[in-house]
């Protein structure tokens, strides 16, 4: 990774297509030379010069703005040029083009090439050398992601909190308490001989159970961010003719999927996603549960508990209309039986009971609607985001990911751990200090100052080309 960063790139930073305006930007070391020889003259420094750019015979491409950001007051940390000129996907190939061209050029004076080892960026290239120059840390290198290819408002807020430092604050917080505890530790393993009690006289078990307080808090905070981003997957399941269809094309307010009275129409899934108090909300309908001597429906049977078992989240669908009929009831707790067996226990399932303008009311406890008038419908959206543990978004949500929800949870693992060694009356101090070691391990892979390379190239190659 390191030999590839001594590399200057290129790319287009714009979104393919064309467009009113399209970026080219370069970022190297000592871009000086490369700048004079492409834009025919040196740039002052961040000011936005319109000038003609030429090809190699003296014709101009285009009249565009020159940027020159020296280092390290750039995106990168590293000599930046940025070159905005019309956003035709040509003219943004032929200032590529020229780009390379110009960086290969051999000076007769002195011999050497205008800018040697200038090549096309990989997918997050820029973004990248930005986290390697401590420009941004893991966590903001991510939230521009995700501020990019958030689907709903709330999760652009929480992206654009995340980018401005706020999930990177809260582990920092986190980090300094349980460096301090992690001091008072290791100077009880260091002095032995020295008869006094650190972690007694310094309060460690409160200082412990206030940093556990405070990574609960950070966690929900995660959580919440988590499910803004990856969005929650919601299957409706049920016999055939419970209404799945019907409510789909309800929670969406548009005709996604057939409905007939014929059982068995649906035969495959339908997705769509749709908007719950800005969370992302994949609604699938699948096929009715039951026995089918027809090839097809099988087939869409099956796919139907393949989506079902890899949900967040089950909307078990009841028809009113037939509650009464023993045969009908009898194949509800079947399925029943088979979602408690098939079902992993964090998924919940909701049962909601379906065509409640053509049967008498339940009992307040039951959750029912009409997917048809669409009563009950504001209810059912209420009772999905609390299945699925949403809180009202505050200002204090920030966006983040599973591998951050997943440290976390390491984290608090080890102070769980951590805990039982200062409580027990072993006072096993080496490996209460190893379990403080392994949580700030934990904290750090947040961020990105203990990080695999091979994270790194996971994170980084889902970023767009030019970003």
């Amino acid at each position: 990774m390191l030999a590839r960063q001594q590399e200057p790139v290129v790319a287009v930073a714009t979104a393919p297509g064309r467009g009113a305006v399209g970026i080219v930007r370069v970022s190297g070391r000592s871009l000086d030379a490369f700048v004079a020889a492409l834009c025919g003259r040196t740039l002052p420094a961040r000011h936005a010069t319109y000038l003609p750019l030429r090809d190699a015979a003296g014709g101009v491409l285009d009249h565009g703005l020159a940027i020159h950001f020296p280092a390290p007051h750039s995106y990168t940390g590293e000599d930046v040029l940025e070159l905005q000129v019309h956003g035709g996907p040509v003219v943004m190939q032929l200032l590529l083009a020229r780009c390379l061209e110009v960086a290969g050029r051999v000076d007769p004076a002195s011999g050497r090439t205008c800018l040697p080892g200038l090549r096309l960026a990989q997918p997050g290239e820029f973004t990248e050398r930005a986290f390697l120059n401590d420009k941004i840390d893991l966590t903001q290198a991510e939230a521009i992601a995700d501020l990019i290819d958030a689907s709903t408002e709330a999760a652009a807020r929480s992206a654009s909190r995340s980018l401005d430092g706020a999930f990177s604050r809260e582990i920092g917080v986190l980090r300094e308490a349980l460096i301090q505890l992690r001091m008072l530790v290791e100077a009880t393993l260091d002095f032995p001989e020295e008869e006094i009690d650190f972690l007694k006289k310094a309060d460690a078990n409160g200082q412990l159970t206030r940093l556990q307080e405070q990574l609960a808090a950070v966690m929900q905070h995660a959580r919440q961010g988590s499910l803004l981003r990856e969005g929650i997957k919601v299957v409706i399941a049920g016999q055939p003719n419970a209404g799945k269809s019907s409510l789909l094309n309800a929670l969406a307010g548009a005709e996604l999927a057939i409905v007939t009275a014929i059982p068995g129409t649906t035969r495959d899934k339908v997705q769509q996603t749709i908007q719950i108090e800005g969370v992302p909300l994949h609604v699938i309908d699948t096929a009715g549960l039951r026995e089918s001597s027809d090839e097809v429906e099988r087939i869409g049977i099956a796919r139907a508990w393949a989506e079902i078992e890899a949900a967040d989240a089950v909307l078990f669908l009841h028809d009113l209309t037939r509650h009464a009929l023993s045969e009908y009831r009898q194949a509800d707790e079947a399925i029943a039986r088979t979602l408690a067996q098939r079902l992993p226990a964090r998924v919940p399932v909701l049962e909601v009971w379906n065509k409640a303008d053509a049967a008498p009311k339940l009992s307040s406890e039951r959750l029912s609607l009409s997917a048809k008038t669409g009563a009950g419908l504001e209810l059912l959206r209420r009772r999905l985001l609390e299945t699925v543990g949403w809180q009202a978004a505050s200002e204090g949500v920030y966006i983040a990911r599973e591998r951050h929800v997943q440290a976390l949870r390491r984290v608090q693992v080890h102070l769980e751990m951590a805990a039982a060694h200062l409580a027990s009356q072993a006072h096993a101090l080496d490996l209460l200090a190893e379990e403080l070691r392994l949580a700030q391990n934990a904290l750090n892979e947040i961020t990105g100052e203990f990080t695999s390379d091979d994270l790194l190239g996971v994170i980084f190659s889902r970023f767009c080309i030019g970003k």
